[in-house]
């Protein structure tokens, strides 16, 4: 794990901040459906109704097992091998190929955590959201297993026609319908009346 400082200041302010987004709802939905996916416990000794929290979810995900074997059952052969080595250099390998499987699925770089985040825990909310932005992307694919989300909205594209577009040149915008007093375009320049009122 990279060695930084923490406890005071702006470091400090800055882990409270992300702990703050940290949703055990949203974690809870995710491992119960990512153990429904790969149809085994994340955990060896943990039930479904026990929380995990930040630090032990990270801690279970670290090696990148799980989420290569998940990609793998999602979509099968995403990720050729899986590293099961402890050193850092292949966890990180296994975190990698999960994310290229994951951008190769269709999903979108934005919603990709970073290595980093993940392996050394400096930002373990955007991993839960990641993994939630996948199970979404599988109601795009037609994913036949369990599924969590609402449906990834999908682009609606608009055919107009040349007489169409010609007879929305002559609309006059809302905004300039009917202007009056001193926001009118013929004011421009002029001085600005000022009346005292007359009993």
């Amino acid at each position: 794990m990279a060695d930084r400082p923490e406890g005071y200041g702006l470091t400090a302010e800055v882990k409270a901040k992300m702990a703050s987004k940290y949703d055990i709802e949203l974690e809870q939905q995710v491992r119960n459906w990512m153990e429904a996916v790969v149809k085994r416990s994340i955990k060896a000794d943990c039930t479904s109704d026990m929380v995990l929290g930040p630090e032990e979810f990270q801690e279970v995900l670290k090696d990148g097992v799980y989420l290569c074997e998940l990609i793998n059952a999602i979509s099968p052969g995403s990720v050729k091998k899986i590293n099961s080595s402890k050193m850092p250099f292949k966890q990180m390998e296994n975190i990698g190929n999960f994310l290229t499987a994951c951008e190769n699925y269709g999903m979108k770089k934005t919603d990709l955590f970073q290595t980093t985040d993940l392996y050394d825990n400096t930002n373990i909310s955007l991993v839960v959201n990641t993994i939630f932005a996948l199970a979404r992307k599988c109601h795009t694919n037609n994913f036949q297993g369990p599924l969590i989300g609402p449906k990834e909205s999908t682009k609606a594209t608009r055919e107009f026609t040349d007489e169409q577009l010609r007879a929305g040149e002559y609309i006059v915008p809302m905004q300039n319908a009917g202007a009056q007093g001193a926001g009118n375009a013929n004011d421009f320049g002029s001085r600005r009346q000022i009346m005292p009122n007359k009993p």
